[in-house]
């Protein structure tokens, strides 16, 4: 029987590699996007691209429920879907505040709910929240702030999942990535060391190693991919 994964944001670079990845390991993959766009994924039997609005809390519940009609259950859940924006505290209006929350922390959410909620009941599962390392550690979110409270509400989430979870095979594991090798960060930043830089594949290829029955035994709610950077 085939891994059902689902994964957000998947017109993204990061979203790309880890639906391109569970696709290598045959895994019926749902690839959530805000618009629909043509790409190599949708040639492939395995793929099936979900054209949805994230903020839509009764859209996204939907989907899962769909999901979980067709196939009974959901094994893993990959939310690749945010924002980023730059600023200080004394340039940080509540508005941006909450733009952030709705792009990085509400957009999982109301994803991560139902998908939880129907780990608990089949007693297994995997849901990957992106963190940053400016969510994770206060002195790297110093210009981001905005940016940072959001991300920093994902590592909670997990934590309060993981703790309702005990006892059982669902864990939530918040992976934070150091800089990702994409072509909007070459461009923004072109005087960078580039080797420095984790790539997707290789974000991706950690994703599918947690999703795994090898690592069933590893409890860990926080995973650094930094590279060198």
């Amino acid at each position: 029987m085939k891994k059902v994964v689902l994964v957000t944001g998947a017109s993204g670079n990061l979203g790309k590699a880890v639906v391109e990845k569970f696709l290598t390991k045959n895994c019926l993959v749902y690839g959530t996007q805000h618009q629909s766009i043509i790409d190599e994924e949708k040639l492939n039997e395995n793929f099936i691209p979900i054209e949805l609005d994230l903020l839509n809390e009764n859209n996204a519940h939907h989907l899962v429920h769909q999901i979980i009609e067709s196939n009974g259950n959901i094994d893993a859940a990959v939310l690749t879907a945010g924002g980023f924006t730059m600023n200080d505290i004394a340039k940080t209006s509540t508005k941006d505040l909450y733009q952030q929350y709705q792009l990085n922390f509400e957009t999982a959410y109301n994803i991560a709910r139902p998908v939880f909620v129907q780990m608990l009941k089949q007693n297994y599962g995997r849901i990957f929240l992106i963190g940053s390392q400016a969510g994770l550690d206060v002195s790297k979110g110093k210009g981001v702030t905005a940016y940072a409270l959001s991300k920093s509400l994902l590592f909670r989430l997990a934590e309060l999942m993981n703790a309702e979870a005990k006892g059982k095979n669902v864990s939530v594991i918040v992976i934070v990535p150091g800089t990702i090798y994409t072509p909007q960060n070459r461009k923004d930043m072109p005087d960078a060391d580039f080797s420095k830089w984790v790539k997707p594949t290789e974000i991706a290829d950690v994703i599918n190693f947690y999703t795994t029955p090898e690592a069933d035994i590893i409890k860990e709610s926080v995973v650094k991919v930094y590279e060198n950077s």
